[in-house]
């Protein structure tokens, strides 16, 4: 199994300045022996680092931990994709033999449609020359100009965390529900069965099954990635509990299973020798 979406820091280096101390329950040190010790007992085999930072010293942190540990699968990790310089250290990037993708945070920007600026179309063009991947970071709000990025990058792959992030916690599934429908109907985009249990907020795992099931209706089995968004996680529950929820809750055969929670993020990223680019 691999762990499509996970997470490392050191408070106060490489430039990390979140999580902020109010977030008590992940407000320290995370390194690659203190998630091995949540994954390994479950069977995974690697995992897919992502960044947490608006940081080329973050990535570049991530991408020198990743080179000689075999358990970092692969790195996601940031570049100004406004920047003049953009494809130049996109392409430095797409160098390294481990990063497979970047991952703009756009949940964070107070322009929606942030997106789809034009400066930025020189990055994005690198990052699907060098077959990156984009790690949307989003909320509902966003839905509607990532739908309409996907379709003018259609040479893009991208995957969306955390599933966008519906209103689990206010049951609320619109309009979430129609925009990750649109979504599902591009062939280029993928979506990560992430992140629901903290979305779910002090409602628990209730609710989860009607968002769980649309996903598997609209991505079906080949565009679902299960990722843990390990230590975020910690924030709702812990470890095992989310792995155990997402596979009841799935309730998938061996051989779906196997894809949604491993070779599904394998083929996406690019981890063996004879996927596309």
């Amino acid at each position: 199994m691999i762990d499509a979406h996970f997470h490392l820091w050191r408070i106060g280096r490489n430039d990390c300045s979140w999580p902020t101390p109010e977030l008590a329950a992940i407000h320290r040190d995370f390194e690659i022996d203190d998630w091995w010790r949540e994954a390994a007992p479950l069977d995974v085999s690697a995992g897919v680092l992502v960044q947490s930072q608006e940081s080329d010293r973050d990535t570049d942190w991530l991408l020198e931990l990743a080179a000689g540990e075999e358990r970092v699968a692969a790195v996601v990790g940031w570049a100004d994709l406004s920047s003049r310089d953009a494809p130049q250290r996109i392409a430095a990037l797409a160098a390294q033999p481990k990063l497979r993708g970047l991952r703009p945070m756009l949940q964070d920007l107070p322009q929606d449609d942030w997106i789809l600026r034009d400066e930025l179309t020189p990055a994005i063009d690198t990052m699907a020359a060098h077959g990156l991947r984009f790690d949307a970071l989003v909320k509902p709000r966003h839905l509607p100009q990532l739908l309409r990025f996907a379709q003018r990058h259609a040479d893009l792959q991208i995957v969306i965390d955390h599933a966008g992030k519906p209103d689990i916690a206010n049951g609320i599934p619109e309009p979430w529900r129609t925009d990750i429908s649109k979504l599902a109907g591009l062939p280029n985009v993928f979506c990560k069965l992430s992140g629901l249990l903290t979305e779910a907020g002090e409602s628990g795992a209730g609710g989860l099954r009607p968002y769980v099931d649309h996903l598997l209706q609209t991505f079906g089995l080949r565009r679902l990635l299960w990722g843990s968004d390990w230590p975020v996680l910690n924030l709702a529950g812990d470890y095992a509990r989310w792995f155990r929820l997402a596979d009841a809750l799935t309730g998938l055969s061996d051989a779906e299973r196997a894809a949604v929670f491993g070779g599904n993020a394998a083929r996406f990223y690019r981890l063996r020798a004879d996927a596309p680019a």
